[in-house]
């Protein structure tokens, strides 16, 4: 979602030259939504890395609210090859500008040589630094095998015939859901770790576009089959952001929806269409390239600009208005200041349907970064949930 939302800031300039442009425009954000990025710009600098005078290993970086918040971030660096888990704020430097950070680990790369990367929430790019037991599973779906980590839980903690299947965002990886693994196997449930169409690691769709989750849910899906084939009985879903959509749709529609039984939810998209135009309107983009746009999203008659095979049905995938069709229970974990999936409209769904919703507010600066600010906190609301609100749900 933060790809989208940088884009657009660009586009918002090109679509102020004239009513000509507007079609070229639409055009353009359409396929910004729905084309997927291979490749993201390194606009994070990074001043230096060094080593303090415990020997420890730190980095300098421009002081802004994302590098200068609270809690464990990384940095993607060296073209996505490097990786490097940060920790606190070690100093701040208000005159020059800089805040230096503990540096954790780093996982792969030269850090030291690095000159600039990308600040994200993926504390953990490899399944092994979870220091949890796992195995490489593969899920058959449309067009090949689907890579996924599969967790076990230990000892007297385990639920039997209980999982977690977990569900990354947009541009993403799988590596991205391992955040809420931890918990999840400390809760007892065996964990599922997927990958799913034009992620990547999973074999692309015809047409090589997102869906928004109207399609991608069906390699979720066959994720809860394999499940379902190993015993499970009871699944939760995690979702993050895209990955909220589509566990949404996925307990609309899956064949095994009944043994759903509940889905914790970070950062969701809780409606595509209120969310795409707010971070138009946020870029400074005209609302009315914008709704042209979303309207080519939809249309069959505009798949030659799209590439979409199958149009987008935006109705389907507003929870706000379909509040009144959601059966499970759902724990969602949402920012407030999420600049890139409203949180008001998190809320809206939690006040029409405070008998299945459970809210928990974060006070975080980035997208879906809610654990990454508080895991503490993080962890708490859904081991609580898990083992006392789902249970009392069910």
């Amino acid at each position: 979602m933060m790809v989208v939302r940088r884009v657009l800031l660009g586009l918002a300039a090109a679509a102020l030259v004239g009513g000509s442009a507007a079609f070229l425009g639409a055009a353009y954000f359409a396929r910004q939504v729905v084309v997927p990025k291979t490749t993201r710009k390194e606009d994070l600098p990074i001043r230096r890395a060094f080593n303090g005078a415990d020997g420890g290993l730190l980095v300098e970086l421009p002081a802004s609210p994302q590098t200068c918040a609270p809690g464990r971030y990384s940095i993607w660096f060296a073209n996505g090859t490097g990786h490097a888990c940060v920790g606190p704020v070690a100093a701040s430097d208000p005159k020059g500008g800089t805040v230096t950070r503990v540096v954790e680990r780093v996982d792969s790369g030269d850090l030291l040589n690095a000159r600039a990367g990308i600040w994200s929430g993926y504390v953990f790019s490899k399944p092994e630094q979870l220091g949890l037991p796992f195995s490489d599973v593969e899920i058959p779906v449309e067009g090949g095998l689907a890579p996924a980590w599969r967790f076990e839980p230990a000892g007297a903690s385990a639920k039997p015939n209980a999982w977690a299947i977990h569900i990354h965002g947009m541009g993403g990886k799988r590596a991205g859901a391992l955040r809420g693994v931890p918990v999840a196997v400390r809760c007892g449930y065996t964990s599922l770790v997927v990958s799913f169409r034009n992620d990547g690691e999973a074999p692309p769709s015809v047409d090589g576009r997102y869906t928004l989750g109207q399609s991608e849910w069906l390699d979720v899906e066959a994720a809860v089959q394999y499940a379902v084939a190993n015993g499970a009985q009871e699944i939760v879903l995690f979702g993050w952001s895209l990955g909220g959509a589509i566990a949404l749709r996925l307990a609309d529609l899956s064949a095994h929806s009944h043994r759903i039984v509940g889905m914790v939810l970070d950062a969701p998209v809780m409606d595509w269409a209120g969310t795409l135009t707010e971070n138009a309107s946020a870029s400074g983009l005209p609302r009315s390239i914008a709704s042209l746009g979303l309207r080519m999203l939809q249309s069959p008659k505009t798949r030659w600009v799209t590439g979409l095979q199958d149009p987008i049905d935006f109705t389907q995938l507003d929870w706000l208005s379909r509040a009144s069709e959601i059966k499970q229970p759902l724990l969602v974990l949402h920012g407030q200041e999420d600049p890139s999936t409203p949180f008001h409209l998190s809320l809206q769904v939690a006040d029409r349907r405070p008998d299945v919703v459970h809210l928990v507010r974060f006070d975080t600066v980035g997208h879906s970064q809610e654990w990454n600010s508080d895991v503490g906190k993080w962890d708490t609301a859904v081991s609580t949930w898990c083992n006392s609100g789902l249970r009392a749900a069910l």
